[in-house]
Parts: structure tokens; C-alpha cells; sequence
């Protein structure tokens, strides 16, 4: 009788499942253990397949191409976590190219990752016959482009060491050089000249040299640098802590909108070798630097009394000792940005913005900003002091074609399966743009942020979307954010886009807060969470949105300039079922419960008048753009009212 069941079909009462079977011999991207990888390393190993496990449900690879130091070529290995690409034999013509056939393994030692914690352990004697080189693919390869960056680089005369410098037909600029960052070093009392402590682990130090140069490519200075080598200092003996804040880019651009609205000067001075002022709780001994070794004390050491450019703990002691001389000057740090600092009195005030080592100084009146960079002079070494093109620059756009819109929202971008084409150059784009996304151009965060998601898992349509923010950034080159002085007022504005792609299961938050006439906070981001309707994505981006809400306002109040009480932050939100909920008491329906937290948050800062909702249109909604692609009408019309425009 004709049976149309196997015998394991028939015994089993069941379909047996062959899914699991690969092509022998095809390339194979193994999964790297979570032990072994490193956060910008490699995540995968490429592999053969040589067959299945024998003891567990996996694979049995051989290494063929390796990036991480413990993992070798000619290793077995056994995994159950890996991409196979059934179309590719990386050892195909070998034997015809080489005549040389892979043995099979003389040992039974080889690596064995369970399931579902994986591990793996290297065999001390790989595969033997085996010259580690992979097989080239028939697939054809373009050569490699380094850029005019690195070809700069190659014939850069930048000398990297002192004798270099001396022996270069720019000597005498170098020892200039030298001697302006010795004599700072000298008249900062930064070291002292001492025997070595028995025991004392010595930190080095090196030259560091650089060209500054004009717009035009020439040579405005010669720079000359002492680095300590802080990468050798252990943490708990030679340092503590070396954390040091900085001005987020949101407050310098609140304390530019105060001066344009209240008509406060604004000058810029920089410090010079900042970190050499900071004071060393430590005890840190360092080797005396080439070229300037003591005569007759070749054997004594440099105990440091300052901080130096390259140790760990220098930002932080130079941001401590910045602090400590202007409080006793008077000044008051800022509760909401420990970087502002503050003086005011009878109705005239200055104010401070510490950026490392450059300091914005506001004031009502030029006496004021005179007698206080004359106190700065006294105190540290102080000097009186077109992104976006070198971008495009850079990367080969300058002559590329405008486009109107920063994003098609008709392309669906979806993660690419199969191995990513320039993953490198992509990056580098990315990160070139971030930050313009975060300082200067909002009406790019939304694309930037998007494209950024699909840096590992990028194919065609990937660098078709990116080339477009170029071309956009082509055609608004100029453009900048112009603060009119007016409203005074701080006003937010809040959207979500709830998964408008089908490949998207979370949605994407926007919001933006405008002072003065111009932006000066903003943002775009994926939701960290799950939500179930448009209704829960909105009040997620609100609460999000109310959070710095709440930091700006309090940035405000600590602000001489600031008209007091502030009034409460108008909110601006285009969902009217996020209003009503919040406006209501009764929180005890099904559908609101699971979404409680976010609802009281929002209501405790509605109470206490930090902010206040109203409803507006989408297309007057300046967060619409930060959360999907829009026509170049709603862009532009968006971009006006956010204060960007030609400069």
C-alpha cells in the first residue's frame, strides 16, 4: 500500500521539521558571546559551516576571518546563534587555487556554546594544513576611498615629537611654540623639581604639536601642547573623580534669547591653558619633559602641583578652581545649570556661561562686562576673542543638488538583512550631523534621528534618505536661528507619531520650546516604551516633553534679568483626549489605568502652575515636524516660526 508518511511520521504522529538544515560549506556570521564583545568592536565572527553539534542543538563552524584577539582562525567552534548566507562559499576554489584541501580536525577539542548562555573557548592547536586566509568571493570590490582627509594626513609635516619639531624647516615656529607653553607651565608654578619617592609609579608626559589654520587654509599659529600620559594612572591612587559639567547647548541658547530680549551685551573671551590652573589633591609625580630636563637633576622627577592637559582629574580640578574664585567675587552658581553663574544688584546684573575653557559674559551694561573680564584677566590667562559646509565638504556634497524636504515620508525604511554596504562612511555622516540636529538646524533631528536606528542594518534605501539630509543641508546652508527679542515668554509645543510605519512597534516623540522669537530647545526620539493608541503616545511625548518643561523654568527663575513670577509654561498639545484626561479627577477607568504615572506628573505640574495646556491645531503644532516626514510648505512655514532663517 502506498504510504505518503515517513516512518517518523508515522511513529510520531507528526511533520518532522528540517528548517534547521544549511548548506555545507556556505559563509556563516556567528554571533560573538556577550563576554567577548566590546561595545565598538565586532559583533559577529565570520565562520564556514562544517556540520551540526553533537552534543547540542547548534552548528559546527570554522573560523575563517577574526577581529577579537581570543577567537583564531582554523577554530571549531559550535553555536546555535548565527546569519547564514546560503548563496556564498567562501572555500570554494580553494582546493583549485591553492590544491590544498582542509583537513578534518585531529583533535576533539573544540568550543561549545549552550543554549541559551553562550561561551566559547579557543582550541589551543587550530587546524592543522590550514593558512588562515580566506578565499576571495567572485563577488567584485571597489577599492577602498580613504578621502582628502586622510590624504592630508599622509602629507601632513606635523612633527610628533620634539626632535622632530627642532629638525623640521619650521623649527624656529615650533620652539616659539614651545617656549609660550613652558613659560605658562613655569609661571603657573605647576611642578616642582624633586627626588623620586621610593615605590612611586611615574606618569609620563609628551609633546603634542598642531598647525591652526585660517579659512583659507594658511597658517594663523603654531601650537605646542605639554600632555601628560594620564592613560597610565590607576584609578583610587592617582584619581578620584573626574567628572566636570559642562553648558548643555539649550542653555547657552536660552541665556542668547534673554539677551536678545532685554538688549543685555554679549562678549566672548576664552582661557588660555585652562586646565593648568586646576589644583591637585593628589600625589602625582611625572617624568620631566623632553627638552627641558634640569642640568645636573637628570634623576629627579616633576611632582605635579596643578593639574596638567591629559590627566584624568584636570577638567574637574579646572571647573572647581573656576568655581571657587568667582563665588568669592560675589558671583552665585545657577540651580539649574551649574555652569551659569550670576551677579546683580541694583537693577544691573552680569552673568557667566563657562563652555571648558570659554566663557560667555552678559551683561546690562559695558562698564560692567569691562571691570569683570579685567577681574578674569587678573585671576587666569585670559584672550580676547561654517559647520555645516565643511560637513558637505568633507564628504563630497558641495556640489550636490538642493532638495526641498529633509525626508520622504513616503520611503518605509526597513532593516537591511543582509550585510551592510559602506557601514563606515554611513557612521561618520551620522555622526557628522548630530550636531547640527542637536545646536544649530532642528528641522533636521527628525531625519537624523531616524537614520541613526538603521546604522548596522543599512542597504540602498538607507543612503538614498541620508544623501537626502544632504542635499537638504545643500539648499539651507545659510540658514541660522535669529532671536527677535519677542514674545518673552517661554512657550513648548508637543507631538507624537503613533507607529506610522508597520515595521515601527513604538512611536516617536517631538517637542519644542520657544523664547525670544527663536527655538532653543528641542527634540526628537523613539519612544522607550509600548503604547497602545494615540491617545497614550501623546501623553507619553507630553510627559516627556513637561520634564523639561520643568528644568527650563527653573533655569529661569535663578536669572537676574528673568521678569518675576514666571508665568506658567504654555503647553501646546494636538490631541484633545490627552487634555480632557488630564483636566479630570476620575482615574479609575479601564482605559486610563495602566497610563496613571504619566497622568499625575502631568497633573501635579498643571496644579502647581509650572505649566498649563492648551489645544492646537496639528498644522500649527512646531512638534509635527520632529516626529515624521512633512511637505516642504509645513517645513518651511515650521522653520520661520521656530526663528530659522538665512543669516
Amino acid at each position: 500500500k502506498h504510504k505518503t508518511m515517513t516512518p517518523f511520521e508515522e511513529w510520531e504522529r507528526k511533520r518532522l521539521k528540517l528548517s534547521y538544515l544549511r548548506t555545507w560549506g556556505c559563509l556563516a556570521k556567528v554571533n560573538i558571546p556577550i563576554p567577548k564583545k566590546c561595545k565598538l568592536g565586532p559583533k559577529t565572527v565570520d565562520c564556514v559551516l562544517m556540520g551540526y553539534a553533537f552534543h547540542t542543538v547548534g552548528y559546527r563552524f570554522l573560523i575563517i576571518k577574526f577581529e577579537v584577539s581570543d577567537m583564531h582562525v582554523g577554530t571549531i567552534m559550535e553555536s546555535n546563534d548565527a546569519t547564514f548566507f546560503e548563496d556564498i562559499f567562501p572555500m570554494k576554489d580553494m582546493s583549485s587555487s591553492s590544491n590544498q584541501e582542509i583537513p578534518t580536525p585531529s583533535s576533539e577539542e573544540f568550543a561549545v556554546i549552550p543554549e541559551p548562555t553562550i561561551a566559547m573557548e579557543h582550541v589551543e592547536n587550530p587546524i592543522e594544513g590550514y593558512n588562515g586566509t580566506p578565499v576571495r568571493s567572485k563577488r567584485q570590490r571597489t577599492a577602498k576611498s580613504f578621502g582628502d582627509d586622510f590624504i592630508v594626513y599622509l602629507v601632513d609635516d606635523t612633527p610628533r615629537t620634539i626632535s622632530e619639531a627642532y629638525a623640521s624647516p619650521d623649527a624656529d615656529y615650533w620652539k616659539e611654540a614651545v617656549r609660550s607653553e613652558m613659560d605658562s607651565i613655569l609661571a603657573n608654578g605647576t611642578w616642582e623639581i624633586t627626588d623620586r619617592p621610593y615605590g612611586c609609579k611615574l606618569v609620563g608626559c609628551k609633546w603634542v604639536f598642531n598647525k591652526k589654520l585660517r579659512p583659507d587654509g594658511t597658517i594663523e599659529k603654531y601650537k605646542a601642547r605639554l600632555v601628560a600620559k594620564g592613560y597610565t594612572q590607576k584609578e583610587g591612587e592617582d584619581f578620584f573623580d573626574t567628572y566636570s559639567p559642562v553648558a548643555t547647548l539649550t542653555t547657552i541658547r536660552v541665556l542668547l534669547s534673554l539677551a536678545a530680549s532685554h538688549g543685555l551685551l554679549v562678549h566672548q573671551m576664552d582661557v588660555k591653558t585652562a586646565f593648568l590652573n586646576g589644583e591637585l589633591k593628589e600625589e602625582i609625580y611625572m617624568d620631566q619633559p623632553d627638552g627641558f630636563v634640569v642640568p645636573g637633576q637628570e634623576g629627579k622627577v616633576c611632582k605635579l602641583l596643578k593639574s596638567l592637559y591629559g590627566l584624568k582629574q584636570a577638567p574637574k580640578e579646572w571647573h572647581e578652581k573656576f568655581e571657587r574664585t568667582l563665588t568669592a567675587a560675589g558671583f552665585v552658581v545657577n540651580d539649574g545649570d551649574k555652569c551659569v553663574y550670576y551677579r546683580h544688584g541694583g537693577g544691573e546684573g552680569v552673568i557667566l556661561c563657562l563652555y571648558v575653557d570659554d566663557i560667555l559674559i552678559f551683561g546690562t551694561k559695558l562698564d560692567l562686562i569691562k571691570e569683570v573680564k579685567d577681574f578674569l584677566s587678573r585671576c587666569f590667562e585670559m584672550k580676547d576673542l561654517g559647520y555645516v559646509e565643511k560637513v558637505l565638504s568633507r564628504f563630497g556634497y558641495s556640489d550636490c543638488t538642493p532638495s526641498p524636504t529633509p525626508y520622504d515620508a513616503s520611503v518605509l525604511l526597513r532593516k537591511n538583512r543582509r550585510i551592510a554596504r559602506d557601514q563606515l562612511r554611513y557612521s561618520q555622516i551620522i555622526g557628522s550631523l548630530m550636531y547640527s540636529a542637536s545646536a544649530t538646524r532642528p528641522n533636521i533631528s527628525f531625519a537624523v534621528s531616524k537614520l541613526s536606528r538603521f546604522v548596522s542594518k543599512l542597504g540602498d534605501d538607507h543612503w538614498h534618505a541620508l544623501e537626502r539630509v544632504m542635499r537638504y543641508l545643500k539648499g539651507t546652508a545659510s540658514y541660522g536661528i535669529h532671536y527677535t527679542g519677542y514674545p518673552r515668554v517661554l512657550e513648548g509645543y508637543s507631538d507624537s507619531n503613533w507607529i506610522s510605519d508597520a515595521n515601527e512597534i513604538k512611536a516617536t516623540s517631538g517637542y519644542v520650546f520657544t523664547l525670544g522669537g527663536g527655538v532653543v530647545s528641542w527634540k526628537s526620539c523613539k519612544q522607550t516604551i509600548l503604547t497602545r493608541s494615540t491617545m497614550e503616545a501623546e501623553l507619553t511625548a507630553l510627559d516627556t516633553a513637561t520634564v523639561e518643561a520643568e528644568w527650563l523654568r527653573e533655569l529661569l527663575m535663578d536669572l537676574p534679568m528673568v521678569e518675576k513670577p514666571i508665568p506658567p509654561i504654555l503647553m501646546n498639545c494636538d490631541n484633545q483626549t490627552v487634555i480632557v484626561k488630564i483636566n479630570s479627577s476620575k482615574d479609575n477607568m479601564k482605559s486610563s489605568r495602566h497610563v496613571k504615572r504619566r497622568l499625575k506628573s502631568v497633573r501635579k505640574l498643571r496644579n502647581s502652575r509650572v505649566i498649563m495646556l492648551d489645544y492646537i491645531h496639528t498644522l500649527k503644532n512646531l512638534a509635527d515636524p520632529f516626529t515624521k516626514g512633512l511637505s516642504r510648505n509645513v517645513i518651511d512655514n515650521a522653520s520661520m516660526e521656530m526663528g530659522l532663517r538665512p543669516t
